[in-house]
């Protein structure tokens, strides 16, 4: 009897003490910060003409203009027509023969404005999310005396830009004023010659200017031209800008423009279409039982969304139905490889990541999700997945990295968020989340899957895309895991093979974890709770 009443006090406190605690971890781990992750307005990238335009004070000033360098300029009227090329011997057999293609003559006219339209939003949405905030060209005052740009500078592999900002502030009078430029993989020039100026070194990495009136001075810098000389597609040069024993230096940005990756959702009279916005992927092994009831339950609620499937089951199945893509793999690739197969075959703006085993419920509103990422920066944003038991899991997690020697750095982790999202009260700010997210197609493509990570593997991929991802979870938004409890005798044949991979005795998986954050992530040791 006593043994009974023991026993009977012991569940009770478990079962009032681990709510409670979990109660009281949730506390301690929120944050009060509210901040707004809304989208930047980008500046538009139109050629600034006023660089060639005096000031007031220099609008006197005489000067010859060099069309040489004028020509190299900018002017952001492309037009695509085919060039000019000598008709000489075998040349379209050698060179091949020139082309002009417009890319609308294959649409249809009534469809070319609408289009363009959607177009222009996507894009417009495209820069505000790539654009960030050292782009932008910000000029340091005369102080030094010398005025120079200190950031925001760019120009585009082997082209030719005029350097903005640069000026020579004297208070006092000196017969001569004089000022050089240095740079390492490019050349100075000016677009035009203004009297009274000594220029020497131009079309040369190092060029002095000189004169006796620091007015026509200050003009010729206004003229300055930079052009790349050394291709690379994404590099920077250093730019030394001296007088009279003063130095400034600044940067000049060498790269490609980012070629927008836009998605055409058509038009839909509904705020969101989700079957062109959203494909669902998941990667399944054996359990078809399961990965139909998840099929099932996504056809309640979005009976046109597309779903991608990623098999490395030994004898696969074949699932079919409208909408299904079924891709099979080796044997046993394993957990991350089949995440990359199934998400390099989405052709939406975002992917719906879902486990085989969750089944959609009234709550697993994808609308949500996407409004998210559409009014904010993040990149991926988490749902919650709700158990049999009725305990929710959204696995926030904080994750940062501390430098460390020579051994390599600290990797810690911690569960939580950072701050609550505003405008959106369900929804936080992390560096991890669940297993159940919807994220930009591009972004987590950029930062892909390890595929040596074959059996146990989650927080890898945010470690791993820690710096590239904004990260986001909301809790109002819930699929349903089925059930994970198994009674000895009610397991199938299949189910003690799937226990066999997915939890396998050795301990090379977690070798290969170990080696993989020591090596590739650079790190030595790991924290967290």
């Amino acid at each position: 009897m006593l043994k009974m009443r023991a026993n009977r006090k012991l569940c009770f406190t478990v079962a009032v003490l681990v709510p409670m605690s979990f109660i009281c971890f949730h506390v301690w781990n929120k944050s009060d910060k509210v901040v707004a992750v809304w989208n930047r307005e980008a500046p538009e990238d139109v050629l600034d003409t006023n660089l060639l335009q005096p000031l007031e004070k220099y609008a006197g000033i005489s000067l010859k203009w060099k069309d040489e360098v004028l020509e190299l300029l900018p002017k952001n009227n492309c037009k695509c027509e085919a060039e000019k090329t000598l008709n000489i011997p075998f040349r379209q057999e050698l060179l091949g023969k020139p082309y002009s293609r417009n890319f609308t003559a294959a649409m249809e006219p009534s469809r070319i404005d609408e289009t363009h339209k959607r177009r222009e939003l996507e894009y417009k949405n495209f820069k505000m999310r790539s654009y960030n905030p050292t782009d932008r060209i910000i000029i340091a005052e005369a102080n030094s005396p010398l005025q120079y740009p200190v950031q925001g500078v760019e120009v585009r592999p082997l082209k030719t830009i005029i350097i903005p900002g640069l000026s020579l502030l004297v208070l006092e009078k000196k017969n001569n004023y004089e000022v050089s430029l240095s740079c390492t993989i490019g050349i100075f020039d000016v677009a035009a010659e203004v009297d009274s100026v000594t220029i020497i070194g131009a079309g040369e990495k190092q060029m002095t200017l000189s004169s006796s009136l620091l007015n026509n001075l200050n003009r010729q810098l206004q003229l300055i031209s930079y052009t790349n000389t050394v291709f690379h597609p994404n590099t920077a040069d250093t730019v030394q800008f001296q007088s009279a024993g003063h130095t400034g230096t600044f940067t000049i940005k060498v790269r490609h423009p980012v070629v927008p990756k836009l998605y055409d959702v058509g038009t839909s009279k509904s705020a969101y279409n989700i079957s062109a916005l959203v494909t669902i992927a998941t990667k399944t092994f054996l359990r078809y039982d399961k990965l139909q009831d998840l099929i099932d339950s996504i056809r309640k609620f979005y009976p046109t969304v597309t779903i991608i499937i990623a098999d490395d089951s030994e004898k696969p199945q074949k699932v079919e139905g409208p909408y299904i893509e079924q891709y099979l793999m080796p044997f046993g690739k394993g957990w991350f490889a089949g995440r990359n197969l199934a998400i390099s075959q989405v052709s939406t703006k975002y992917v719906l990541w879902v486990d085989d085993d969750f089944i959609f419920c009234p709550r697993t509103k994808i609308e949500k999700l996407v409004d998210v990422l559409e009014k904010t920066s993040l990149d991926l944003v988490g749902g919650a997945v709700r158990e049999i038991t009725g305990y929710y899991t959204t696995y926030r997690q904080k994750i940062s990295i501390i430098p460390g020697d020579k051994e390599g750095d600290c990797l810690k982790t911690h569960q939580g968020y950072h701050h609550v999202i505003e405008g959106f009260p369900n929804c936080v700010v992390a560096d991890g989340v669940v297993n159940f997210f919807l994220a930009r197609t591009d972004k987590i493509l950029k930062v892909g899957f390890d595929p040596r990570l074959s059996r146990v593997a989650h927080l890898e991929f945010f470690i791993d895309g820690l710096g590239t991802l904004h990260v986001g979870s909301c809790d109002d938004v819930i699929v349903d895991h089925a059930s994970k409890i198994h009674l000895p005798w009610s397991k199938t044949k299949t189910d003690k093979e799937y226990s066999k991979f997915r939890y396998p005795k050795s301990s090379s998986a977690s070798n290969t974890q170990q080696e993989l954050f020591y090596f590739k992530n650079r790190l030595k040791c790991m924290t967290g709770n």
